[in-house]
């Protein structure tokens, strides 16, 4: 039988044993732990470098959607801000040349016929091919009743078309040959300033009827409106009946 020397040598060599698988078990964990350490590091380095990529040049092509608005029967409404016109675009119907017989008047190749006979509806074309870089009017009948203002609200008869083709976006084809009610401070720039006046250019007087030529930026700008396509300039002639 082993003495109690021998069995206390036993214990404790078991004990030393269960100390060093111990700490073996310890400094194992110390490894893993450190290598998932660094590992988890370098993931997250390298997924910081990837996103950096994809945002720092992800967005440079991406496109720009328009934003056209609803058709227009009655009068043109408020533009949006203003562009600048690069280029003349055309509609789907042009119109190169004012059909019928009656006077006709040209002015920035665009031509009315019917021009001075405020019984008849007027006929308009445009040959035009560079979009103006100001509004242009000219008077076909100078009016002898009341002036408008920027401000006020008139009755009118008007055509609207596109000043690089002639295609008719408004007119008696759309609301017939009867007056339009509006407030000029309610429409695009260019109507307001073609009727109500601006440096420049004198109001419309009641009788009177004009050309108006506006460049996008004081029309629909770069969303457009309905059939006027987007950076498109605008010739209206128009006929005032009533300011109030």
């Amino acid at each position: 039988m082993p003495t109690n020397k021998q069995r206390r040598e036993a214990a404790r060599r078991h004990l030393e044993r269960q100390l060093e698988r111990r700490a073996e078990r310890e400094a194992a964990r110390k490894r893993f732990a450190l290598i998932a350490s660094v590992v988890g590091g370098v993931l997250v380095i390298v997924l910081v470098v990837a996103l950096v990529i994809v945002f720092s040049g992800g967005d440079d092509n991406k496109p720009t959607a328009s934003k056209p608005g609803a058709a227009n029967s009655t009068a043109p409404t408020s533009s949006p801000s203003p562009t600048t016109d690069a280029s003349c675009p055309t509609g789907s119907k042009p119109v190169p040349t004012a059909a019928g017989a009656g006077k006709a008047v040209s002015f920035h190749g665009v031509t009315v016929k019917n021009a001075t006979n405020l019984n008849k509806i007027p006929s308009v074309g445009s040959t035009a091919k560079t979009p103006p870089s100001k509004l242009l009017v000219k008077d076909l009948v100078v009016g002898k009743g009341q002036a408008a203002t920027p401000t006020s609200s008139v009755s009118v008869k008007y055509t609207g078309v596109l000043y690089c083709d002639g295609t008719e976006f408004d007119g008696p084809a759309e609301h017939g040959d009867k007056a339009i009610s509006f407030s000029l401070t309610g429409v695009v720039p260019g109507f307001t300033q073609g009727i109500g006046g601006t440096t420049g250019i004198a109001p419309m007087k009641v009788g009177g009827r004009r050309i108006i030529i506006m460049p996008a930026a004081l029309g629909y700008g770069s969303g457009g409106q309905g059939s006027i396509p987007a950076n498109a300039p605008l010739v209206f002639v128009v006929t005032l009946e009533k300011v109030s």
